[in-house]
């Protein structure tokens, strides 16, 4: 079995990065969100939410030419991107890659997308890779055949178990201590992070050759509404700018599951996803930290 690691407010209270008091705009992260399809035009405008609420100082959101729109009318903190097609193309993928401002530090792929070929996935990993951009793939973006793309990367991928077994061809496992087994085995075999989200998240990555395993437990049932997962992928995405993906994955659940137990006191189980994002300054603000040092 793998070294668990016991998840504390100390431990995340350890973790937050402070921010400069000299920082500028950029210094804080710059986050690439893309997703999106006809039916599910909110599933980015989340992740890019909670981005920015993570403290992200930039975030771009990349969405199909039908969600454009209303994406940009959401709200004006959103930069949308327009893709040329509804459907993800090597065609699109190429032209996202190549209308990005700026650089982004972190990129979180897949919430609500539609994907013509799976070779426009891959097409749109590599590329972003090889820029030097750290990868969470959420939703449609995990299927078996990005797996050669990103071993050895450290790549997060948020899977609950329908999706688990997509991607890897077999069932996560039962009871706790098999799906602990389990993700320890494949994240080790691909060199990538693996989230198994449910009513207890698990967390599992190697971190210096050694299987490292966190549990969080679910804050709430609440957080079985729709949404909560596009939330946390972009949650997770901010924090990725600064963090290496074990950690961010793990203050990612953290946050979004004490995001959920403010908005439960406020609402109870009427929880949707925007209550997250609207709590999640009360959650991360006890663990701000700010540093004079140059």
């Amino acid at each position: 079995m793998p070294e668990i690691t016991t998840v504390s407010s100390k431990l995340v209270k350890d973790l937050v990065v402070p921010r400069l008091t000299s920082s500028k705009k950029g210094d804080n992260g710059i986050v690439l969100v893309a997703g999106g399809s006809r039916i599910y035009h909110g599933a980015p405008l989340l992740a890019s939410m909670a981005a920015l609420r993570a403290g992200t100082d930039i975030v771009y959101t990349a969405v199909s030419r039908s969600s454009v729109v209303s994406v940009r009318s959401s709200s004006p903190n959103i930069i949308a991107l327009p893709l040329p097609d509804d459907k993800l193309t090597i065609g699109s993928a190429n032209r996202l890659v190549a209308m990005i401002p700026k650089r982004a530090d972190s990129a979180a792929i897949g919430m609500g997308m539609s994907i013509a070929k799976s070779e426009a996935i891959v097409a749109l990993i590599r590329q972003l890779k090889n820029d030097g951009t750290k990868l969470i793939l959420d939703a449609s973006a995990l299927i078996p055949e990005v797996l050669q793309e990103i071993s050895g990367t450290s790549t997060i991928i948020t899977p609950h178990p329908g999706e688990y077994k997509r991607i890897f061809g077999e069932d996560a496992g039962i009871t706790e201590k098999e799906r602990i087994s389990n993700i320890d085995r494949l994240a080790k075999k691909y060199g990538i992070t693996i989230v198994l989200k449910g009513s207890t998240n698990l967390v599992s990555c190697s971190i210096d050759g050694n299987g490292n395993t966190a549990v969080i437990k679910r804050s709430t049932p609440a957080m079985t509404v729709g949404g909560s997962g596009d939330v946390l992928s972009g949650l997770t995405a901010g924090l990725l700018t600064k963090l290496k993906p074990f950690y961010a994955s793990i203050l990612g659940l953290y946050f979004n599951g004490l995001a959920a137990s403010l908005a439960y006191k406020q609402v109870g189980l009427h929880m949707v996803a925007t209550d997250l994002i609207e709590h999640l300054p009360n959650a991360m603000k006890t663990f701000d930290k700010i540093n004079s040092g140059c």
